[in-house]
């Protein structure tokens, strides 16, 4: 649908705005109204497509009245977390591309290089603006650039290390830098920790003592975290008021603040962004805002505020898609049942207690279940010293979120043999959130850490198995890793070598295919079609991917070729480390490995994506076929010598 179409549908305002210099030109009035259309259009098209609505109808009026202070693409502006990023989308000329929003070819749900100059950075996880935007004032500064530089964190974001380390610098360098707290009181779900409950307390408060009695309340009743230190950083050495007042806390770091302002209130929120603009220094401007504001399903969904949801109905706000038993039910079901008869499990999340399925702990057993808010470095050193403390802790974080605590998972964890289960959901390339999102990394990147036991289970009994064994492990970390979506049906061994199950084998021992974790089904598609050509292949599941059991190796041995195809990166990766575990043991079977290139995949669908990269049951049963039937025409090949016979250099 073009924007002329749209127009009629959603606004006449809306139809006009091709740019940033189209708003600039609205008076007051109008903007209310396209405010009201900006909404209605997000939601229009978000029902279609599935994305992060929640978030963006909450920062419509902050992102109206930024683009008509700052002068992007000159002043740079950037979104923490980028989901966020919708309504610059909308006023930078990108109303067209929604129809296609997180789709094969169409709009990212980030901010993308690709698609605008008006875009800097992909920044799909948060807490990194901040240190984008210090980086850039810098330059800036010793560039003798008179150019704003501006970024949007969220106060979820703000729990995040990363932040803090650049505030740090933000205000020692003291360039021109404008931070805007985009405060909701959630990041996916509701803002867990100290920071949070210094800056709820302060949004829009009426007195310091009704305040100071609404957060003791709401502490006491967090189920997730129990009851946090109510007296925040200093504020028991300076007094209540500091802590109910965080201009406070950041003019201590040598900040300017200015707020809080009512954050869907345009005019103020403009004139405190003038304000901080013209100071000349760095300046944090605290505007507060509801998630999902403007549309009831979203303002009453308890769980997340219509953070990123499927496609849904646009007056009910229900799914569209039928309910399906996802690979997350599944683990939270079984962490529940395993928490129930072990008193030493405990569980963590990084701000993703419902996405993770932790939240179901957490309401079974709600004082052994801790979010950490989105620091998943802290999250895995804590753990360890959960398990110093003889308790066996499961972090349940996505994927594509460990790869930013390597160094605690080798250090803190691995290092010192703690028993940690880490549990990766949205394993391998989950589709329209792209390349920032795709959990491919983690069987290269983990596979080098000493002792680290990597579970890739295929369906759901084997990922309640695999479960059960990695918190059963009591010497060293786990990883128990699946992907996204609906779990595949359960697909039972024939046998079991070792840990490895044999999903299927022929009288013939042509190919060894080792299908790892949900690939178990694309395994057996394959095997049958490359029977019709007249070869055998037998399917093994390893279960346990790292370190590879001696049994697979043993295996591969009584075949003629191996394959293995994974859904992780082929650098580093199951099909490298099975390689190298068949060369150690002097195993000279060829062995050939299908997997994710290390490259940065488009967003698409999880199966648009798979079938690019050749990993559909049709194309790895022809790559299989040809690979076998060359290595029989080079056995049916005459050997040819050299002059003289002997075959040896004279």
């Amino acid at each position: 649908m073009s924007v002329e179409e749209d127009t009629a549908i959603h606004g006449r305002l809306l139809g006009t705005v091709r740019g940033p210099q189209d708003v600039k030109r609205m008076t007051a009035e109008q903007l209310d109204i396209l405010a009201a259309e900006i909404r209605d259009f997000l939601i229009a098209k978000v029902s279609r497509t599935g994305g992060h609505v929640g978030p963006n109808l909450g920062v419509v009026e902050l992102t109206l009245a930024m683009h008509r202070v700052f002068d992007s693409p000159r002043d740079r502006l950037l979104f923490d977390t980028g989901h966020q990023a919708y309504v610059h989308k909308i006023l930078t000329g990108r109303q067209d591309g929604f129809d296609r929003l997180r789709q094969r070819g169409g709009l990212s749900g980030y901010p993308s290089q690709a698609e605008s100059e008006h875009d800097l950075v992909e920044n799909s996880h948060a807490s990194t603006a901040l240190s984008y935007a210090d980086g850039l004032a810098k330059a800036y500064a010793l560039r003798g650039e008179q150019r704003s530089v501006v970024a949007v964190v969220g106060d979820g974001a703000l729990t995040g290390g990363m932040c803090w380390e650049a505030l740090n610098n933000i205000a020692t360098a003291g360039n021109s830098l404008v931070i805007v707290v985009n405060d909701n009181g959630r990041s996916y779900s509701p803002t867990i920790g100290g920071l949070a409950d210094h800056l709820s307390s302060l949004r829009l408060n009426p007195g310091y003592e009704k305040i100071l009695d609404t957060v003791k309340d709401a502490l006491g009743s967090t189920p997730l975290v129990g009851r946090p230190m109510y007296e925040v950083l200093h504020a028991v050495k300076k007094g209540i008021k500091d802590a109910v007042a965080p201009q406070a806390m950041f003019e201590d770091l040598g900040i300017k603040y200015v707020g809080p302002v009512d954050g869907h209130d345009l005019e103020a929120v403009e004139s405190a962004l003038r304000a901080a603009k013209n100071f000349g220094g760095p300046v944090i401007v605290h505007a507060v805002t509801r998630k999902g504001y403007g549309y009831r399903p979203a303002e009453e969904d308890e769980a997340d505020c219509f953070h990123g949801p499927g496609a849904f109905d646009v007056e009910t706000g229900k799914l569209v898609a039928a309910p399906s038993v996802k690979w997350t039910h599944v683990f939270a079901d079984e962490l529940v049942a395993i928490a129930d008869s072990r008193p030493d499990v405990v569980g963590i999340t990084a701000a993703m207690a419902e996405p993770t399925g932790i939240a179901k702990l957490a309401r079974k057993h709600p004082g052994r279940v801790y979010d950490v808010g989105i620091a998943e470095q802290h999250a895995v050193t804590s753990a360890a010293g959960l398990a110093l403390g003889g308790l066996h802790p499961v972090v349940a974080v996505y994927a594509t979120f460990l790869n930013r605590a390597f160094d605690q998972v080798l250090l803190d964890v691995a290092m010192h043999k703690l028993p940690v289960t880490f549990v990766l959901d949205r394993a391998g390339i989950t589709g329209p959130d792209g390349p920032s999102h795709y959990g491919m990394w983690d069987m290269s990147v983990f596979g080098v850490v000493p002792g680290l036991r990597i579970a890739a289970p295929r369906d759901a009994a084997s990922l309640r198995e695999e479960l059960r064994e990695a918190v059963a492990v009591d010497d060293g970390p786990t990883i128990v890793r699946f992907p996204t979506g609906t779990v595949a049906a359960d697909l039972p061994a024939v046998r079991r070598v070792g840990p490895v199950d044999v999903l299927t084998e022929s009288a013939r021992v042509d190919v060894l295919l080792v299908a790892v974790g949900s690939f178990g089904q694309l395994g057996m598609e394959v095997a049958a079609r490359v029977a019709e050509q007249g070869y055998g292949v037998t399917v093994v599941d390893p279960r346990w991917v790292r370190p590879v059991p001696a049994e697979l190796v043993e295996l591969a041995a009584a075949h003629r070729l191996v394959v293995t195809v994974e859904d992780g990166v082929r650098v580093g990766g199951v099909g490298d480390a099975l390689a190298q575990a068949m060369r150690d043991a002097d195993v000279r079977v060829p062995l050939r490995d299908l997997g994710v290139p290390a490259d940065w995949h488009p967003h698409g669908t999880r199966a648009q994506i798979l079938a690019d990269l050749g990993l559909t049951a049709q194309d790895v049963a022809r790559d299989v076929t040809g690979w076998i039937s060359r290595l029989d025409a080079q056995q049916d090949e005459p050997v040819s010598l050299p002059a003289g016979g002997s075959g040896a250099h004279n």
